[in-house]
């Protein structure tokens, strides 16, 4: 069953002209229960490939396409294009809309190691044990505008998915959810 069917229909006026159309509710949404969302079992870690779509995973790692939504609601992606990873030309092309050409690599802002306090500790990508800070500072790190669009992506890029053992029990308790 194709996603958008599972929606209950609302009478919608299109055009304002009193003449009313049944519609998927597209207003009504479904979230992760927290304890569900923080079930470390549930998931596996996976990292999203240049090029890659949601429907590409499910079909990889579910073995159906259709699968696409469990991705991006377990996930908590409601838009595609800023929430997903982009491709390397689209990020290009992105990031010198957001900020004119020749300003790529403009600074973003200031960062410092941070003294005290919890990180993380991730990886290379991690970036926890710094704090921004004013231009100010003494010998702050330039974090560029690609840079910090970079990090965006590199954070988008880590997603989870729900293991296969509990895909149709997900699928069954969304549906029932999502029905009027």
């Amino acid at each position: 069953m194709a996603y958008f069917q599972r929606f209950g229909l609302l009478a919608y006026d299109v055009a304002g002209n009193g003449t009313y159309k049944l519609l998927p509710n597209i207003l009504k949404r479904v979230k992760l229960r927290a304890n569900v969302k923080g079930g470390a079992l549930l998931f596996d870690s996976y990292d999203v490939q240049d090029n890659e779509k949601p429907e590409d995973i499910a079909f990889k790692y579910y073995g159906d396409a259709e699968y696409h939504w469990v991705v991006l609601i377990t996930n908590n992606i409601t838009d595609r294009y800023y929430q997903w990873p982009m491709p390397e030309s689209i990020f290009n092309s992105y990031i010198t809309d957001k900020y004119g050409s020749g300003n790529e690599e403009a600074v973003h802002h200031y960062e410092v190691d941070q003294s005290s306090g919890s990180t993380t500790s991730a990886g290379p990508s991690d970036y926890s044990h710094r704090v921004e800070v004013n231009s100010d500072h003494d010998n702050p790190y330039i974090i560029t505008n690609r840079e910090y669009e970079q990090r965006v992506q590199d954070k988008n890029r880590k997603i989870k998915l729900l293991d296969r053992r509990y895909l149709k029990t997900f699928v069954s308790e969304f549906n029932s959810l999502i029905k009027d």
